[in-house]
Order: C-alpha cells, then sequence, then structure tokens
C-alpha cells in the first residue's frame, strides 16, 4: 500500500471505497492468520475477520485514529475473537447447567422441560410458511421419502429439498436454545 497513514486514514473515514478496497485487500489475509492463531479454527477466523471491516466500513464516519490503522485492525479482530470466545464461554455454561439441571431435577422436571420444547417447536413450526410446514410434517412427521412428498403435492423433489432445508434452518434458528434439552433428551428417552 503506498499511502501513508496520514494520508489514508482520512480518505478512508471518508468513505473512499477504493481505499476501503485497498486496506480490505492488504490487511485481509495477516489478519485472517491472526485470527486463527486466537480462534483455531479457519472458518470463524474469516468471519471474524470480515465483522471487522463490516463495521469499520458500516461506523467509518463515528470512527476515531489515534496510531496506525494496522494497529487499530489488528486489535479490532482481536477484541472480536475474544467477545466471540467470552459468548462461547457462557453458551456452553448455560448448556451445562440446562444438562445439569435437568439429571438432578428428576423426572417432573424432564417432563416440565419436554413439554416447553414440545410447545416452542410447533410455535416454531406454526410460523414457517405453509407449503413449508407442510413439507416438513410429511418428512419429519409422516415419514415420508422427498420423492413421495414430491409425488403426494405433484412438485419437484428440488422443491422439497429447497423447502426442508429452508424448514430446518427456521427451526435451527428458533430452537437454539433448547439444544441441550434435545441432546439430553436423545440421550435420555426414545420419545421425542
Amino acid at each position: 500500500m503506498d499511502l501513508n497513514n496520514e494520508q489514508l486514514i482520512p480518505l478512508l473515514l471518508a468513505g473512499d471505497e477504493s481505499t476501503f478496497e485497498s486496506v480490505y485487500k492488504h490487511f485481509l489475509r495477516p489478519l485472517h492468520v491472526y485470527a486463527i492463531a486466537i480462534l483455531k479454527d479457519e472458518d470463524r477466523a474469516e468471519g471474524m475477520v470480515q465483522n471487522v471491516f463490516l463495521k469499520l466500513w458500516d461506523k467509518k464516519e463515528r470512527l476515531s485514529f489515534s496510531g496506525s490503522l494496522q494497529a487499530y485492525l489488528y486489535g479490532a479482530v482481536y477484541h472480536e475473537c475474544l467477545n466471540y470466545l467470552r459468548h462461547e464461554k457462557v453458551k456452553h455454561k448455560h448448556q451445562q447447567h440446562v444438562v445439569y439441571t435437568m439429571g438432578n431435577n428428576g423426572e417432573e422436571s424432564g417432563n416440565m422441560e419436554l413439554m416447553d420444547l414440545r410447545e416452542k417447536l410447533a410455535d416454531a413450526l406454526n410460523e414457517l410458511p405453509e407449503k413449508c410446514r407442510t413439507i416438513f410434517q410429511l418428512s419429519r412427521f409422516e415419514e415420508l421419502k422427498y420423492q413421495e412428498i414430491a409425488d403426494r403435492l405433484q412438485i419437484s423433489v428440488k422443491t422439497v429439498e429447497a423447502q426442508m432445508g429452508k424448514a430446518l434452518k427456521i427451526l435451527r434458528i428458533k430452537l437454539v436454545d433448547f439444544l441441550p434439552l434435545i441432546l439430553w433428551l436423545i440421550s435420555k428417552t426414545n420419545n421425542f
């Protein structure tokens, strides 16, 4: 990069796209390697670096630099990775707590949690678009194969696959807080 900090930072903060693109191309790979060293996960590291650049662009009017751009970017990636790790640690502790609570509260608590999960699943299913919900129910509750669903609804197998993917993505998001419970239920019963 042929611009120094005194020239580069004002252009970047003013929203000059070519300057942003140059900064992005210049720092992307080294920041990705740095994030991998922190997270030990290439895909997550890539996401963290992308988040930093997205925030840099979105908040460019409100940023102020007291040092070099390089120092700012490395610091931003470091904090983005630390925040991710802290969040993962909190999620893990919550999951452990739920599993511990489920194991120590006996059958009554387990039944209440199961009823709550079934209610949340029903709510999540009701929020699916009608076609998506129908295809999901035929696949998961009536245990029909994709071809059988396609034949019954007179649609293509590709449409069934696409709608199932959409349903699973939505349900995964809506039921993410119940993952420890689902795993516990799978390990303890065949009733789910």
